[in-house]
């Protein structure tokens, strides 16, 4: 059996989208900025997929960007934001268990000048609303804060973010990182108080290399890329149409039948919860219901290193992660697993198991009797 549990990292691709990125790369091919019928078909796809993004999240057409996807939306929400805004103040506030596209484009803007304060999370990985209120001052201009961990599947507060943040200083801009949310949740910027909104087409079953960001029309945010000013003058470069197109498709895909596809993610996280209660040894980091992100379950494993266990599932053909796949080119420890007090002994021994739509109970069983037989081996070999 072949049992794919990394769906966070990324996710295979529908058919349906497959197809239509087809059509657009072989038949509908112009260059949107073209002013032939060539042209015109493909500037026509892109606004259809603008409008197909837009209806999920009740937003208007005109404020969705597409991009190269997460950490190009990340970057520009962050960098074009502070670049903005920066008469305005130099101070910027984000939780400590940030994913690399933010944290790193933080470290960025901290060398230029910019001040930046991290709130602390509990145990539930959730946001220090206190110390959210107390951070806010006049001169910030930036909040960013992510819906769901990409580790442990933490959801935040995001509306009661909002409203602490708008409620403290209206000028300041609030982003949301939504690559791990978007698909799994209801997401509605503008009842939400979201200003800016980063997602990736790849964890929602659409292509890789592409993404978009909600910019709300009221925000004040500069290009980062600079050229033949496509997309309104605020992302240069020829769109890349195929890609666009099939996160439309895979937009709308994931809201239809929402309820009972976040249901299936939820069933199987629920079912791998309960069934790990027969894994000695095994400790998870998420939690049942919508406590925690539908999709993920964090897992740590006394006694054995993540990267020989994932190693050892990878030979009975169940793939994991023992991270975020953007962070594991990086050898340091978690800081989400620190930051939500995982114990010392176990930081190194965590695993992610993350679900998508073609996964069944079935393989989350097959798992589970996997560990069984391999835990006991492995810890005795590194004992030993």
């Amino acid at each position: 059996m072949e049992v794919y549990f990394d769906n966070s990292a990324t996710t295979r691709v529908l058919d349906k989208v497959v197809a239509a990125m087809d059509q657009m790369m072989t038949e509908n091919y112009g260059n949107p900025s073209a002013r032939h019928i060539m042209g015109v078909r493909a500037e026509n796809a892109v606004k259809q997929a603008a409008s197909q993004v837009a209806k999920t999240l009740k937003v208007k057409e005109k404020e969705i960007l597409f991009t190269s996807g997460g950490s190009e939306s990340n970057n520009m929400a962050l960098i074009g934001t502070a670049l903005a805004n920066k008469r305005a103040g130099k101070h910027i506030i984000a939780s400590n268990i940030e994913h690399p596209s933010i944290y790193n484009t933080l470290g960025f803007l901290e060398e230029m000048g910019f001040e930046v304060t991290y709130l602390r999370v509990d145990q539930k990985g959730h946001v220090d609303l206190e110390q959210l209120k107390q951070a806010v001052r006049q001169d910030t201009i930036l909040v960013s804060v992510m819906y769901v961990n990409n580790e442990v599947g933490a959801v935040e507060p995001v509306e009661e973010i909002g409203k602490i943040v708008h409620g403290a200083n209206p000028g300041t801009v609030f982003h949301v990182d939504a690559i791990q949310a978007y698909g799994k949740f209801q997401i509605r910027p503008k009842k939400q108080g979201i200003d800016l909104l980063s997602v990736s087409g790849h964890k929602l079953h659409g292509p890789k290399g592409i993404g978009f960001l909600y910019i709300d029309e009221h925000v004040k945010i500069r290009p980062i890329i600079y050229g033949g000013g496509q997309q309104r003058g605020m992302r240069s470069g020829t769109e890349n149409v195929p890609g666009i197109v099939g996160m439309g498709v895979a937009a709308e895909e994931a809201y239809t039948n929402f309820e009972e596809k976040v249901g299936h993610l939820c069933a199987l996280k629920d079912h791998m919860l309960e069934r790990l209660k027969e894994v000695e040894g095994a400790t998870p980091n998420s939690y049942p219901g919508r406590e925690s992100a539908p999709q993920v379950v964090s897992v740590s494993f006394s006694g054995v290193r993540s990267e020989v266990l994932l190693h050892a599932l990878e030979d009975k053909g169940i793939y994991v992660s023992s991270g975020s796949a953007c962070s594991s080119n990086h050898p340091d420890v978690s800081g989400t697993l620190k930051g939500i007090g995982v114990k010392p002994e176990l930081l190194d021994s965590t695993l992610r198991f993350s679900f998508g739509r073609f996964n069944t109970l079935e393989e989350v069983d097959y798992c589970i009797e996997t560990l069984k037989e391999l835990l006991p081996v492995l810890r005795r070999y590194q004992r030993g």
